[in-house]
């Protein structure tokens, strides 16, 4: 990561990558982070926007925030460090008292130095509702967007293997993981046919870039050099653009039934993408 300049002004970020979840926005995120003028929070997923439009989220994002200080003090004291004075100062100043304001969202970006671009990767930031993207459009004018659309099945399998990790689940049966696709949160966060038309309604093509997830494993280089030129940086040299970021778990096997159910109910979905991007575009999509 770039410096760290522990008096910087409050600032806007100039790249957002706004989602898909379960969709490379971590693979993004640490790619991006090599970038000497590309610079990130040290945690992933800022959460503000989503924060300020999606009422449900604010229920989780305490968790998060604490969550995110925790893991720098492991991070540290893993090496026999302390956290770093600036470090340890700007997340007690973005972890406490009032947060999620507008002037609290431009302090996160603030140790950014001058010479880099701001970025901020929350892929909650997709599902904003119709008001929330307006406001993104009204409130970061001059930021750089990359959505990520993956294979609609792959995607919402792997968010439920996530969450069934989480929760400390494991479905035995048939039956059981067909219990498990009726959480209606599986369906949301892949809702392109939804979403995808509000961001476009207020980006076009020179501000949001939309990636399909199949190249960052067919030909990740290539698909940094399009990021890179979107964004306005200088081409760069990636280690682990190959690495996986997230290993699946070897007990949770997805059955051919429960999968052949999620084509079924997403085939809308595959619909979209093919009349929005193209075959072309549809075939990468895994």
């Amino acid at each position: 990561m770039p410096g760290w300049d522990g008096a910087g002004a409050p600032k806007k970020p100039l790249i957002v990558g706004i989602g898909a979840q379960k969709a490379g926005t971590t693979w993004l995120s640490q790619m991006l982070a090599q970038h000497p003028q590309v610079w990130l929070p040290p945690f992933k997923e800022v959460q503000f926007f989503n924060h300020r439009f999606i009422p449900e989220h604010r229920e989780w994002l305490p968790w998060h925030f604490k969550r995110a200080r925790q893991n720098q003090e492991r991070r540290f004291a893993a090496r026999g460090l302390p956290v770093p004075p600036a470090m340890d100062e700007w997340l007690g100043r973005i972890t406490r008292g009032e947060m999620f304001t507008n002037h609290w969202y431009k302090q996160v970006f603030a140790p950014a130095p001058e010479s880099t671009l701001p970025c901020d990767i929350t892929p909650e930031y997709s599902t904003l509702p119709e008001e929330g993207v307006a406001f993104v459009a009204e409130f970061l004018p001059k930021a750089r967007f990359i959505y990520i659309i993956r294979h609609p099945v792959d995607r919402a399998v792997s968010q439920l293997k996530m969450n069934l990790t989480r929760r400390n689940r494991r479905p035995r049966t048939v039956a059981a993981w067909m219990a498990e696709i009726e959480d209606r949160v599986l369906y949301d966060r892949g809702d392109y046919a939804t979403y995808v038309p509000r961001w476009t309604a207020h980006f076009p093509p020179e501000q949001l870039l939309i990636l399909p997830f199949g190249v960052i494993a067919s030909n990740p280089a290539a698909l940094m050099r399009r990021i890179e030129a979107h964004c306005g940086l200088a081409p760069h040299g990636y280690q682990n653009l190959t690495a996986k970021v997230f290993a699946a778990s070897k007990d949770l096997s997805c059955p051919p039934e429960v999968r052949a159910e999620l084509r079924r109910r997403l085939e809308p979905q595959f619909a979209f993408i093919e009349q929005t991007f193209g075959s072309e575009f549809a075939g990468q999509i895994r």
